[in-house]
């Protein structure tokens, strides 16, 4: 016969099942929004600031907001869209080391296409996507069981805004010191016109051939330069190239539909002398219109890897 527990008694626990604490920290879903909007107000009251100072010691610190406030964002965004699985080590070494390595590639190589040309455009494709790649194959090498085409989408986005966010801190740098002096104006309006693009640049290409090459690594972590991976990288630098020749396309198609101007030269970084309203009409028009769709073929690529594209954890 059982015999009830006296009133007040406290009633055993049974102990539930022990979940395993996750492998990587956990980070709320919207933070990337957050951070874009928290890094924008922090941004435009550091312009302000110096604005209202002239205080020259505050320029570093505008120039790395500005640089890096929307890459960090958008690699937020695709480590919660696509890569919560892969860790935070990951991503944030893609970004750092990845973007740094691929930066400085780049660097070594450019200097030997000095002349405006197709040649030109297409080859700076080629070498910043190549040291991209190779930037994020380098760090990957001993994490074999990173794999499968959204790996490569988060891991290559994150290499690629840490190069654009870098890339972006220059071009600042060298707009805000020049002969003249300081030129805030100047730094200001890079900044913002490079943060409105970002998204739909080095983040995006990088983040297609890294779907590629990862969609297709082996078990044991080898990487495998096949033929789609080589074809996904001309394509990627083909949009790159196209992007960097919209200002030289747009000065060409302008001078030939109007009849005037240097209408042999392309690819030349030149401008419209005095140009009449129908001129700036179109080259506003052909200026603006070129990226747009270089962007649009780049989302249109993205989302087509995203719609098909495996778990990272999958073998490819």
């Amino acid at each position: 016969m059982s015999h009830s527990p006296p009133p007040g008694t406290p009633k055993a626990r049974i102990p539930g099942p022990q979940q395993p604490p996750p492998p990587y920290p956990r980070i709320g879903a919207g933070l990337w929004r957050r951070c874009l909007g928290g890094g924008l107000a922090l941004w435009s009251l550091t312009a302000w600031v110096t604005y209202e100072t002239r205080n020259s010691a505050l320029l570093p610190t505008l120039i790395l907001l500005g640089s890096f406030l929307v890459p960090v964002a958008f690699a937020l965004w695709a480590y919660e869209r696509h890569g919560r699985d892969l860790g935070v080590s990951a991503v944030l070494g893609c970004f750092l080391a990845g973007g740094t390595l691929g930066v400085l590639g780049a660097s070594l190589t450019r200097p030997y296409l000095l002349h405006p040309s197709p040649g030109m455009f297409v080859g700076v494709g080629l070498i910043e996507e190549a040291a991209k790649l190779a930037a994020l194959v380098f760090v990957l090498r001993r994490q074999p069981h990173l794999r499968g085409t959204r790996a490569g989408l988060a891991l290559g986005a994150a290499v690629g805004f840490g190069f654009a966010a870098l890339e972006s801190a220059g071009y600042a740098f060298e707009a805000a010191v020049s002969g003249e002096g300081i030129g805030l104006r100047a730094l200001l309006q890079t900044e913002l016109l490079r943060g409105v693009l970002a998204p739909f640049g080095h983040g995006l290409w990088t983040a297609i051939a890294g779907g590629a090459l990862l969609s297709r690594r082996r078990l044991n972590g080898d990487f495998r330069l096949t033929a789609p991976v080589l074809g996904t990288c001309l394509g990627v630098s083909l949009l790159h190239a196209l992007w960097d020749s919209t200002h030289g396309l747009a000065i060409w198609m302008v001078a030939r539909l109007t009849g005037t101007g240097a209408q042999g030269r392309p690819f030349a970084q030149e401008y419209l002398v005095r140009p009449s309203a129908e001129q700036e009409y179109l080259f506003t028009l052909f200026s603006v219109g070129g990226p747009a769709l270089v962007a649009l073929a780049g989302v249109g690529w993205v989302r087509s890897l995203t719609r098909r594209g495996t778990s990272w954890r999958n073998t490819p």
